[in-house]
């Protein structure tokens, strides 16, 4: 079944431009700039519509929250955001860098990662003393922190609960679109939270695929619709049926229809290599199955190909730092 195209309310849209202080003579004329009639209540605005819009009014604004803070973030402030993260080794290191930027970037409010039993849950913390945030503000940040983590991860994160500490509004429905898991109003604070198991998600992204990410902004991030590179990901499909049996790369490239010399290629063009690949489907899987199933080690072991639970337990010491064993009886991502 083909997808529906992406697309928000222009009730959305209202309360965004309102939040950013446009009037509403000056919103009515960027609504038909877009090709929309801003006095019909069933008008919404594709996702071309509403990058070129925000992209529009974040340089208008210097401002990339669109004055939803008393302190703008001035246009570069993602990008450098981003590349603190994508060295980090797994969400759970990004999100914790991001929650320390935060008190360098914002006077109004912090990040706050915590973990209680199985899930994991970020918060947008008020700081004492400061002003009042906008309602509006809750949700483009909580937005961003989605968006830009499903990003960095190649996924679009699930969600347990999204929490937002403000009276449903009259664009819920699109909250139900941009948020995939129960949306719940009138909250103490504005909050994500997921099964804790995503933490241990390696950073998939590199430097190469951040311009092109920041080209699209916000789309990406608002979204949440990360692009994964077609090739790596029908590689990563093949490595999930050929497994545990021998994977090459003369295999992959025959199974796939390609010339050994065209898959290097491409693959080298979406910034990565076979190997990677291959480690980085094995590291996943390994993460998956020692958090979710009782599977013994060496069963592990030898369901991701390798020729011993020797060779299984260098390789994922190196991927994380602890041993499989390590890893299992701590019960939660790895530090």
């Amino acid at each position: 079944m083909e997808q529906a195209p992406l697309s928000v309310s222009l009730a959305y849209v209202a309360a965004l431009l309102e939040a950013a202080d446009v009037p509403p003579t000056h919103a009515s004329q960027l609504l038909r700039q877009q090709g929309l009639d801003p006095d019909d209540p069933g008008a919404r605005l594709s996702e071309h519509q509403f990058a070129t819009l925000y992209r529009s009014l974040a340089i208008a604004l210097d401002d990339e929250m669109l004055r939803c803070f008393s302190r703008p973030l001035r246009p570069g402030t993602l990008k450098f955001t981003c590349l603190a993260l994508l060295d980090a080794k797994n969400l759970m290191v990004a999100l914790h860098r991001w929650s320390y930027l935060s008190r360098l970037m914002q006077d109004d409010f912090y990040l706050e990662l915590t973990q209680h039993d199985d899930t994991a849950r970020i918060a947008i913390e008020q700081v004492p003393g400061a002003p009042p945030r906008r309602p509006f503000a809750c949700d483009l940040m909580l937005k961003v922190i989605h968006g830009v983590a499903s990003w960095l991860v190649g996924q679009r994160l699930a969600l347990v609960r999204t929490d937002f500490p403000f009276a449903r509004p009259g664009f819920a429905a699109d909250h139900a679109l941009l948020y995939p898991g129960s949306v719940f109003y009138g909250q103490p604070q504005a909050a994500l939270t997921m099964d804790a198991t995503l933490l241990a998600l390696p950073i998939r992204r590199s430097k190469p695929e951040l311009d092109d990410f920041l080209h699209r902004a916000p789309a990406d991030w608002f979204f949440a619709t990360p692009r994964e590179p077609s090739l790596a990901l029908r590689l990563r499909d093949y490595l999930a049926e050929r497994l545990p049996r021998p994977a090459t790369a003369e295999n992959a490239a025959e199974t796939l229809h390609l010339s050994i010399r065209t898959l290097h290629r491409r693959l080298a063009d979406e910034g990565t290599s076979f190997q990677r690949v291959k480690d980085e489907f094995r590291r996943d899987r390994a993460l998956q199955l020692l958090t979710k199933s009782q599977a013994p080690i060496n069963l592990i072991s030898e369901q991701l190909g390798f020729d011993s639970t020797a060779s299984f337990h260098r390789a994922f010491r190196g991927w994380t730092g602890d041993t499989p064993g390590a890893f299992r009886s701590a019960g939660a991502p790895p530090r």
